[in-house]
């Protein structure tokens, strides 16, 4: 076995798989839970697209100032490394390594059998049905990502593609038909509950964040992208602004082709039911479950390749054997193996503290949202560190953008705390509704660190003696 990846995406490819991870999938289920957070509010919840877009797009353009000066394995490990310091690459890459990637696949392995089944009817979207297809899910990407990395590639592309038709579908011809029979119109003018002020519209954004979420997964190829330096930027940013564009219209177009109340009650899917008919609605959901597969894909990708990305910088456990590449398939297959456990991990605590009646009890957490706003503040040093660096070096690329990414960053981690929850409310009914939530996930978020720390200390020795 040989310990290097061979440069086999373009600039498309890369383009795809910010677009691809990031639309898709978030955006279907997330809009039902942000007209919720906004009590039916169409406004707001136009407004949380927009600055939850903001947030991507300034970061995006940061990283993407990174992506022209470092190039190694993995991208996001790179900058910390490369920025901060040895240390903190191995911080962010063991948080994304056992938290973030696999607790994003995890979720996503959900949201695509819950689409499957609503397409026959079945709406048990927590029973067992649901679950075995979710994991069978997981597996078949899994398999796919290990055996041919080019058709996972072409498979990303793909679904890009097919996903695009029912967002921009909705958002054209929604948006459209909305404005003529006054739906849209009625639907900003009405709040059908009782606007939640502070709570809606931070709780929303917190919630848009997932849908926003993914676009620095497309780092994880850095090192199998042609002209890396190049194309990985120009993919993010032309990514990212794609999917904000696509977003705020396809909320417009659900919330005008369909009343906000059934959209909250039944969700997304009524709204293509209402404007395209039955049969068109079921094509085009088909479609949706397509996409879903396809951010699935996407998060798989980034899954089986990040314990590699540690372990060629003799990082983390069993360096040697992690590090490895099959000479037949050109991938880390040991990666691969111990990436698709950890999604496994994350998925039966996903389905326990957030689909069941939470099992995990005071321990429960949202891992869909939280994991997201982690990765927010992880950033925040490498903002800082940049700016001190490279700062002198260009005002408006090495500060001016940094700084608005530092207060974005933190802006969605006060968002976070806001909506769930650590801070002083007088009318909490029971522990965990309000208090605790984010207190329990910094407990399981240290105890796994510490854990790499140690791993990461033990293998040093190791290979010193």
């Amino acid at each position: 076995m040989e310990n290097k990846l061979n440069k086999r995406y373009g600039l498309f490819t890369a383009i795809c798989m910010v677009v691809g991870i990031v639309m898709g999938s978030g955006i279907f289920f997330k809009a039902q839970d942000m007209l919720k957070y906004t009590g039916g509010n169409v406004p707001l919840g136009i407004l949380a697209w927009l600055i939850g877009g903001a947030v991507m797009i300034i970061c995006s353009c940061v990283f993407a100032i990174f992506a022209t000066k470092y190039e190694k394995v993995n991208g996001v490990v790179d900058y910390a490394e490369a920025i901060v310091g040895k240390k903190y690459g191995f911080t962010l890459g063991w948080f994304v390594t056992t938290i973030y990637y696999p607790a994003m696949t995890s979720v996503l392995a959900w949201v695509s059998a819950r689409y499957t089944l609503v397409l026959f009817g079945n709406n048990d979207v927590t029973g067992g049905l649901c679950i075995a297809l979710a994991l069978m899910y997981m597996v078949l990407n899994y398999a796919l990502n290990m055996s041919s990395p080019k058709l996972a590639g072409k498979f990303q592309v793909s679904t890009t593609v097919i996903k695009m038709i029912p967002l921009v579908l909705m958002a054209v011809v929604g948006t459209i038909a909305g404005l003529i029979n006054g739906n849209t119109i009625e639907s900003i003018k009405t709040v059908s509950n009782t606007s939640t002020g502070f709570d809606g519209i931070f709780g929303a954004i917190v919630a848009g964040a997932f849908a926003y979420e993914g676009w620095i997964i497309a780092t994880s190829i850095n090192s199998e992208l042609k002209n890396a330096k190049k194309n990985l930027p120009i993919a993010l940013v032309v990514g990212s602004i794609i999917v904000v564009a696509i977003y705020v219209l396809f909320f417009i177009g659900v919330t005008g082709s369909a009343n906000v109340n059934d959209i909250i009650n039944k969700g997304t899917h009524i709204a293509f039911e209402n404007m395209f008919g039955n049969v068109a609605g079921t094509i085009l959901n088909v479609f949706v479950v397509i996409s879903c597969l396809g951010t699935l894909n996407g998060l798989m990708m980034a899954s089986t390749r990040s314990m590699y990305s540690l372990a060629i910088r003799k990082q983390g456990p069993e360096t040697e054997r992690f590090s490895q590449v099959d000479n037949v398939t050109n991938m880390p297959t040991n990666s691969g193996i111990i990436g698709l456990a950890l999604c496994a991990v994350w998925f039966f605590y996903f389905y326990g503290a957030n689909l069941s009646e939470n099992i995990f009890g005071i321990f429960g957490f949202d891992s869909s949202e939280l994991p997201i706003i982690t990765i927010y503040a992880l950033y925040i040093p490498i903002f800082i560190i940049f700016i001190k660096k490279e700062g002198k070096k260009d005002k408006i690329k090495n500060i001016l953008l940094p700084s608005l990414a530092i207060i974005a960053s933190i802006f969605m981690i006060f968002s976070a705390f806001y909506a769930h929850g650590i801070k002083p409310y007088n009318n909490a009914k029971e522990i965990g509704e309000f208090s605790f939530p984010i207190l329990f996930y910094l407990v399981v978020f240290i105890v796994i660190m510490g854990i790499g720390f140690i791993l990461d200390k033990k293998s040093n020795k190791d290979i010193i003696e």
